[in-house]
């Protein structure tokens, strides 16, 4: 491991963060189901084909109800941004989706 504190590219108060190649191709996906509870929220990130009746959670991000927020503070920055240079993002009218999570619970 190197050095941090003789490490001339490294400033103070910066994070060196790596993108590793995998990471980098990226996860498609369509739909986001979002549950939470006091201490978390869970994002679930979903690709649905067309014609197809199953669909696998692609990836699940955990935080914490602070970084849940700021999350949404950013994309709507991000967001708005967007808009600015490209135009409205029209949101197009879906219908709903049948969720099925697992087995049925039974009484």
């Amino acid at each position: 491991m190197a050095d941090e504190k003789n490490n001339p590219n490294n400033k103070k108060g910066q994070i060196n963060i790596e993108l590793d190649e995998k990471i980098a191709e990226g996860t498609y996906s369509n739909l986001a189901i979002i549950n939470h509870s006091v201490s978390e929220f869970v994002v679930d990130f979903v690709s649905i084909m067309p014609g197809t009746p199953k669909s696998k959670v692609k990836s699940r991000i955990i935080l914490t109800p602070q970084h849940a927020k700021r999350l949404l503070k950013a994309l709507g920055e991000n967001v708005t941004r967007f808009e600015k240079a490209h135009g409205e993002i029209k949101d197009y009218e879906q219908p709903p989706i049948p969720l099925n999570f697992g087995p049925t619970g039974q009484a």
